[in-house]
């Protein structure tokens, strides 16, 4: 029995993984499909197609500072353990919205919430599973200026990672990353800051995961035929979610590649963190 679980699944690429999850495995598998809207996640239960893997809804808002340790708990007590995991929770702004208005929720959902999911869920990886948290090409070093590289290559542990996202965003509250180097699309440092955390991690526990099969690895899905990405870009030839998500089912499903350990990787391929 295979137990997979998709955060921030309501809509978009998190539903489009939930899907293909389920179209993927037997009946006999799991897929939970979780949001923090109890409804919204209803709702997207009853829009996943039938005939394919058991898909179960649950609440995960991973702002939440003690959710994603929960629900982790209550899966190991279900079924000893999870198989695929996918962090793909993320709070979209747009082009108009204030960074100093909104980078405290900002950071707690689409980075404190990635490093509480890689806490909770790698410990309960079996063999041959995979820990996979959806990022950007944008999550590289070459976005950023060189006086703040160290900040995200001399971590080595995820309370690390938090500390240097932290110290970012009291930054951008007040003023000093204006004034300074960091680009002002949030969306840069935020990605870095994720796939800083998957590198961490996976350096931690690369030998062990190795030997069992394991993948712990950032993806990024390219552009996508989105609402949101449409604030942004046009994006009218992009792929549909659908489309987007193949390449990260390939990944979570096909035969592990030791290269991807600890990388962030695009269509199969690494992408250099630096």
């Amino acid at each position: 029995m295979t137990i997979a679980l998709v955060t921030g699944a309501t809509q978009g690429l998190g539903l489009a993984l939930a899907e293909g999850l389920a179209q993927r495995l037997r009946p006999t598998d799991t897929v939970y499909l979780t949001g923090r809207d109890a409804e919204r996640v209803a709702a997207a239960v009853r829009r996943v197609p039938g005939n394919g893997a058991e898909v179960r809804g649950e609440l995960l808002d991973v702002a939440d500072p003690d959710a994603a340790a929960k629900l982790a708990a209550q899966l190991e007590e279900r079924h000893g353990g999870v198989d695929v995991v996918f962090g793909n929770a993320v709070m979209r702004v747009g082009p108009g919205d204030d960074p100093p208005a909104f980078i405290d929720t900002y950071t707690e959902v689409n980075n404190f919430g990635t490093t509480r999911l890689l806490r909770a869920f790698a410990p309960l990886l079996n063999d041959n599973g995979r820990l996979i948290v959806v990022a950007s090409s944008l999550g590289t070093l070459r976005q950023l200026a060189p006086v703040l590289h160290r900040r995200f290559t001399e971590p080595s542990s995820l309370d690390e990672v938090d500390e240097q996202i932290a110290r970012w965003r009291d930054e951008v509250k007040d003023g000093r990353a204006k004034a300074g180097a960091w680009p002002g699309f949030a969306n840069i440092p935020s990605k870095i800051g994720q796939v800083a955390a998957v590198r961490v991690l996976a350096r931690e526990r690369r030998e062990t995961d190795l030997a069992r099969g394991i993948l712990v690895a950032a993806v990024c899905p390219g552009m996508i035929n989105t609402p949101t990405s449409a604030l942004w870009w046009d994006v009218s030839t992009a792929p549909t979610p659908a489309q987007a998500a193949t390449a990260l089912l390939d990944l979570a499903l096909d035969p592990l590649n030791p290269r991807h350990h600890g990388e962030l990787v695009r269509h199969g391929e690494v992408v250099p963190f630096s």
